[in-house]
Formats: structure tokens, sequence, C-alpha cells
């Protein structure tokens, strides 16, 4: 099921959701294209998407009352013959408090996993859910529908390195996942409370200070590296000068330590997996 599954999605998600403008694809959509009662529709209970900000459906709403419904819902087709949302749920409740009585949908035929890849891959490239939306429903794909991590990644466009580092948020305690979901923490500052100690703690802390993700990260280190730090003598103008261009063309921490004759090493400090992929491919590029 999987090889046909990665078939169908191979035809490309604008095919899916009805964005493909070549005459081919519109004809088919023009053949799949229907108007159904609003009360024959349901949302999928594996969509990603669990949180609708009030303002945006107000607004849609009163778009679809002067306008009516431009896009068309893509459903597929339950066995008790009523229709469950692929992509549209937010559409969908609008055209609820509109009022609409019928809504155009595209019809799919679709099984769970390709389901769910459609909504999350939609919503992340509309930028539609917080990160631990895109935690979970990664983490679903890959333990609910047998997703290996690199189809995963070969299917929503991102590294297995952001795959791995977005699905570590849910590790983190109850009351930081809350934080995250209200906006009150972003992903960056949620990502430097992962390995931390006390992450809630230091998630009140973050919030309360109003810290950037840079001053989070300099919160999260122990004292004794910080200390260390500061017991380690000055080094040469030159030396200083010479980290600073390093880090700037990097993006990275870069630190130098000259011994004169004997050499010296080079230290670049990484964070992330991104970020030591993306060191690794610019040295195999000069090769």
């Amino acid at each position: 099921m999987m090889q046909a599954q990665k078939k169908r999605l191979g035809r490309g998600l604008a095919a899916l959701i009805g964005d493909d403008t070549s005459e081919e694809a519109v004809i088919q959509d023009v053949r799949s294209l229907r108007h159904i009662p609003i009360d024959l529709i349901q949302a999928s209970p594996h969509n990603p998407r669990k949180r609708f900000a009030e303002d945006e459906l107000e607004d849609l709403a009163r778009s679809i009352k002067e306008k009516g419904l431009l896009q068309p819902l893509v459903v597929r087709i339950l066995p008790s013959g009523s229709f469950e949302i692929v992509a549209g749920e937010r559409r969908w409740r609008a055209a609820q408090r509109a009022g609409v009585h019928e809504l155009p949908v595209l019809i799919r035929e679709l099984s769970d996993g390709e389901a769910l890849e459609i909504a999350l891959i939609e919503n992340i490239q509309r930028s539609d859910l917080n990160p631990l939306e895109e935690a979970r429903g990664y983490s679903q794909l890959l333990e609910q529908f047998n997703y290996t991590q690199q189809q995963l990644a070969e299917s929503v466009g991102k590294s297995r390195s952001h795959i791995a580092n977005t699905m570590r948020l849910l590790t983190l305690p109850e009351s930081v996942r809350q934080q995250i979901e209200s906006g009150q923490l972003t992903a960056g500052h949620a990502r430097t409370l992962v390995t931390a100690e006390s992450p809630s703690e230091l998630a009140d802390r973050i919030i309360q200070l109003g810290l950037s993700v840079r001053e989070a990260e300099t919160l999260t280190r122990k004292p004794e590296a910080a200390a260390s730090e500061k017991r380690r003598p000055e080094k040469p103008a030159d030396t200083v000068a010479l980290e600073k261009t390093l880090a700037e063309s990097t993006g990275l921490k870069v630190e130098v330590n000259d011994r004169g004759a004997k050499g010296g090493t080079i230290t670049i400090t990484y964070k992330t997996l991104e970020q030591l992929e993306d060191i690794c491919r610019r040295m195999q590029s000069q090769h």
C-alpha cells in the first residue's frame, strides 16, 4: 500500500487539493466537483490542526456570506456515505457560521495515511500549524501509518533533522506544551528547553522576562560552562577577529585556539542537526 501511496502523492499536492491549473487537472476537477449538503460533511479526526483562531473564522464567515465559498473543500467518501474533510476544515467551520447549506467539494479516493499526509503538507505549506500540531502530525504518520523518517521527509519537503527536532517538542512537560500552543513560546524557545533540567521553570522565566530565543539559549546554559568561559584568558585581537569572520560566514559560534608553533584547533558549535548538515554540505561542496 505504501508504494501505491507514494505513486499517488507523486502527482503533486496541487493536483490533489485542486490547485493544479493545467487543462487536464481542471477537467478532472470539474468532473469530480459536487455540491453536497453541509450536514453530510464531517471533520477528520486525523487532521493535525486542532486550533482555529476565532477572529479568522469570523472574517472568513463574513467573506463567505458576501461572496460565497470560492475554493472547494477536498473530501473523501466514508463507508457510511458521509464525506470526511481532507483539506478545508477552516472553510467548513466558517461556512457553518455563515449559514451556508451546501458546499462545493472535490472528491478523492484516499487512505487514512494519504488523507493525513495531504492535510499535514497543506497546513505546513500555509503555515497553519503550530509547532506541536506539526510534531503530532509527524508522530502519527510515523507510528500509526508506518512511515519511515526518510519517506516522511520526502513527503513534507523537510529535512530528517527538522522532523526529529520538531518531534522532540512532544517530550516537554504538558504545561510547556500548552504555552507553545497558546503562542506564549515560539518553536525556537521550545527547542532550547528540550534538554533543560527544569523546562517548566525556565519556560515561565522566559515568558515573564520576555526573552528572545538567543537570550533563552543563554539562560539554559549550565552555570559551569559560563563560569569556565569567564576564566579563559583573553585572546589576541587578530584571533578574535578571525573568530568573528568565521562566525559570520557560518552563522555559528566558532572558536579558534592558536598554540603558535604547535598548531591549534578550530571548534564550530552547532545546536541542531540542521546546522550540522549545513556545515557538512558546505565542506563537501569545496571538493
